[in-house]
């Protein structure tokens, strides 16, 4: 199985972050997450229940249409 990559869109409704794979065989994935961390763990957790029965994929990557942007203040 080849990698799979996910495009991450920031949600104006909810300003957290939106991921979407579309499977080339039809269907696919899409979770949110209000920070990137609940992302990736909504993404880890969607892929292993996807491929459940088909093996998991061996790198999952994510790839932001824009920069995330990190307050420090």
């Amino acid at each position: 199985m080849d990698p799979i990559t996910f495009t991450v869109v920031n949600c104006q409704d909810t300003g957290g972050f939106v991921a979407r794979w579309d499977d080339p065989k039809g269907g696919g994935i899409s979770t949110q997450g209000g920070t990137i961390g609940e992302l990736e763990a909504m993404v880890r957790d969607a892929v292993v229940g996807y491929f459940f029965e088909l093996g998991k994929p061996p790198l999952v990557r994510l790839h932001f249409n824009e920069d995330p942007e990190l307050a420090v203040a």
